[in-house]
């Protein structure tokens, strides 16, 4: 018994739709089992990241990014350095002895909050709300600090201040010093954060 020309039409019809249904399927199934293994930007976003500091000058900042955060670089002056000291008295955490396990490594429970005075090494968000302080590295008196400022850093949102150790004012929205990313120097002009030992 011989095909119709309406059967045969059906049976392309059945055959091309098929195929398109199998098409999409795969199409939608990628994506979804493509989730169950993370992306490569996904694994990269958790890894150490290397800065080159070399071009870093005193009283200049760079930033990198690491885990999703800014991560702050500044190069402080001698004389940024030996005001630190005389900001004790201001400041709510100057010891770092609040939270130190979360937010300050054991290298960096010092005056400076640092591994080489000179340097810098913050997560660049305000522990109030997670804002991203302004750097106002300018000692003496500016529109929304005190007369006395020494420099260091303004959260704009609600006036946190921040001095150049990353450590919190006395009475301010923030309750703790900015974060200390886990950190090491693989040379002198060489930083890799995410890390505490060499790679």
């Amino acid at each position: 018994m011989s095909d119709t020309p309406s059967d045969n039409s059906k049976r392309t019809w059945l055959i091309t739709s098929g195929c398109a249904g199998a098409l999409g399927v795969g199409f939608t199934a990628v994506p979804f089992v493509s989730t169950f293994s993370p992306s490569e930007k996904a694994k990269a976003a958790g890894a150490a990241v290397e800065a080159d500091i070399s071009a870093i000058k005193p009283g200049e900042k760079m930033t990198v990014e690491w885990r999703g955060k800014p991560v702050w670089i500044v190069r402080r002056t001698p004389e940024q350095v030996a005001e630190l000291a005389k900001q004790d008295a201001l400041l709510a955490d100057p010891k770092s002895e609040r939270k130190p396990s979360e937010l300050t490594p054991v290298y960096a429970r010092n005056e400076g909050r640092s591994i080489k005075s000179e340097f810098l090494v913050v997560v660049g968000i305000c522990t109030h709300l997670g804002c991203s302080p302004s750097d106002k590295f300018q000692a003496g008196p500016q529109a929304s600090l005190p007369d006395n400022w020494a420099g260091g850093f303004l959260c704009p949102c609600h006036g946190s201040t921040f001095d150049l150790a990353g450590r919190v004012y006395k009475n301010k929205p923030a309750p703790d010093n900015l974060e200390v990313p886990p950190h090491t120097y693989l040379s002198d002009t060489r930083l890799l954060i995410g890390e505490d030992k060499k790679a």
